[in-house]
Order: structure tokens, then C-alpha cells, then sequence
């Protein structure tokens, strides 16, 4: 589960409004509202508490996730699925301990994935896509690598346990965690000027709890460990922290 900002939920809305109303040809899934906490930015400068939606939703070959975004899988053969996506990327708002760099807008990540999921409780993945909608130093080549298990744990409860690595260009790198010369003098923190490659590794723990017909409670933790250039970001050694955590509650109702 991700946060997303009021405008994305409203997006998110009106294309699953448009899709429910082709319920009756196959739409199936979840749906439900939470909360969580989670850091203010990549660098984990400080927490914050969000409300979240939550949704899991087929239509055919089409899927609107929390985590994935709206994806399609226009190739879908032997557990191999593969096709575009279009997913949220929250931005930065640079106040607090952060005040004097400079605020990174909201935007959105379009680009292609290549998933193999041979069973219903387990795949392994792979996305590639950029970053749009924000100034040009903004729009970064960004992606992640990982894989998820899920399995029955007795009393209807399902856990699920996933690593995924994320990876970035320079210039997406520098988004979030490089420092300019100008931001320097305005925010006190050193100079630094970010590097390509892995930026993170996350695990996660994830149950899902039946409440009653169709209705289910979800909760998860995650931990993100930094690396690279990411991990040696004076914003991160100064204002953040390599390690943080991630904690999200949700109530879901399942159709089908």
C-alpha cells in the first residue's frame, strides 16, 4: 500500500466508477479505506500520519492496485503477464527540518512490467518507467525489482511476505536526495550530488484478517533499508535515517 493525494483518490474513483459499471462483465476484487504511518519523503527526515485508499480490482487483462498503479497486461501467456502501467509518485513538500530545498511536485510514472506468477500466491516482477508530470529536472528514469510469497496461515487468515528493490537514474536520484549549491546555502545541509543505481531495499509483512462476509481487516510493516547514493546523501546523514519503517491498516470489502 502507497499513499496517495486527494486528487490521485478522485482519479482513482472516477476510473473505478467508470468500471463498476461493467460489473456484471467480470470486475472482481477489493476495495476499502485506511491509514498510515510512513515517512514524509525518501530520506526519512521525519513521520507522518495519512489516510490511504486501498484498492485490488480486475477487469479482464486490466488492474487497479495501491501498490502497481493501473496496469494492463497486454501480454498474458504461461504465468507470464507483461504490458504498460501508470502508477502515482508522490513528490516532496520541503518544510521542517528540509526547509530551503526545494519542493518536489507530485507526478506520475508511466513505463512498462514484466511479472511471472506460475500460482495465485506468488510472483516475481519487474518495472521499468519515468517519472512525468514535473519540471524536467524532475523526470527521472526509475524502477524496481522484486518478488512476493503468500501463503494461508488457518482461520481464514492470508499472509504475504515481499522484497523489492528500487533503482533510479541520476537525475531521479537527485530528485529526492541530491543537494545544490543554491539549497546549501538556504538549508545549511552540504552539497551532494546523487548517483544512478539501487536506492533501496524493502521488506514486507502483510496479513489479511477476515472480519465477516466479504469484509476483511489488512495491516502491514515494512522496513526500507537505503543503499548507494541514496544511503550517502548528506540530506540522509543530516536531517534522515538509512533505516525506516512503514505501518498501514486498512478496511477492504471483497465482490465478485
Amino acid at each position: 500500500m502507497v499513499k496517495v493525494t486527494s486528487a490521485v483518490f478522485v482519479g482513482l474513483l472516477g476510473l473505478w466508477s467508470f468500471s463498476s459499471s461493467a460489473a456484471a462483465e467480470g470486475i472482481t476484487g477489493e476495495v476499502g479505506a485506511g491509514v498510515s504511518y510512513q515517512p514524509h519523503d525518501p530520506t526519512g527526515s521525519r513521520y507522518e500520519t495519512q489516510p490511504i485508499p486501498y484498492f485490488d480490482l480486475d477487469w479482464g487483462s486490466v488492474n487497479l492496485g495501491t501498490d502497481d498503479g493501473l496496469t494492463w497486461s497486454a501480454l498474458n501467456t504461461n504465468g507470464i503477464t507483461a504490458g504498460p502501467y501508470i502508477n502515482y509518485l508522490p513528490g516532496r513538500t520541503a518544510n521542517g527540518s528540509l526547509r530551503g530545498l526545494r519542493d518536489v511536485p507530485d507526478m506520475a510514472e508511466v513505463g512498462g512490467f514484466i511479472q511471472y506468477a506460475p500460482a495465485e500466491f506468488w510472483r516475481v516482477y519487474a518495472q521499468v518507467g519515468q517519472a512525468v508530470g514535473g519540471s524536467r529536472d524532475h523526470s527521472g528514469v526509475l524502477g524496481k525489482l522484486g518478488g512476493e510469497l503468500g501463503y494461508p496461515l488457518g482461520g481464514g487468515i492470508i499472509g504475504s511476505t515481499g522484497l523489492m528493490a528500487h533503482f533510479a537514474d541520476a537525475r531521479q536520484t537527485q530528485t529526492f536526495f541530491g543537494v545544490d549549491d543554491k539549497e546549501s546555502a538556504a538549508s545549511g545541509i552540504r552539497a551532494y550530488n546523487a548517483s544512478a543505481g539501487f536506492q533501496n531495499l524493502t521488506l514486507t509483512q502483510s496479513f489479511e484478517f477476515p472480519l465477516a462476509t466479504h469484509w476483511s481487516l489488512l495491516a502491514s510493516a515494512s522496513w526500507t533499508h537505503l543503499v548507494g547514493s541514496a544511503a550517502n546523501s548528506t540530506i540522509v546523514k543530516e536531517k534522515g535515517d538509512v533505516n525506516q519503517g512503514q505501518v498501514q491498516t486498512a478496511i477492504s470489502y471483497k465482490f465478485d
